[in-house]
């Protein structure tokens, strides 16, 4: 990987973990490890995980951008070497999405 590939499924990276794991859109798929603690803003909620042993685990693991990213990264770059196009071209489009909640952000920002 050279780096603007590095920068590319980094980003990606970043903006899937934070979909994975606190977007609205996709907090149906956490409803069985995780129990809703508040929104957060922006689209996104809080959540924290319930029950116990495996269910605990998984609902640990799909509420932290963090614990999650290691794992998206390394599909992303299995996919990159799978698929290059197909990766690049969704990775682009995860960055693009990053770029657009980073502008979304500042003209919160500004307006204030």
């Amino acid at each position: 990987l050279n780096w603007s590939d590095l920068l590319l499924l980094g980003i990606a990276t970043h903006k899937l973990s934070r979909v994975v794991t606190k977007d609205l859109v996709t907090s149906p798929f956490r409803a069985p490890f995780v129990k809703f603690k508040k929104s957060a803003g922006a689209g996104e909620v809080e959540e924290e995980a319930r029950g116990e042993g495996i269910q605990e685990a998984v609902g640990d693991l799909i509420t932290c951008p963090y614990c999650m990213a290691p794992w998206l990264a390394s599909a992303l770059v299995f996919g990159f070497q799978r698929a290059p196009r197909t990766t690049r071209v969704l990775s682009g489009i995860f960055c693009i999405t990053a770029a657009s909640d980073f502008l979304n952000q500042l003209y919160v920002k500004a307006k204030e």
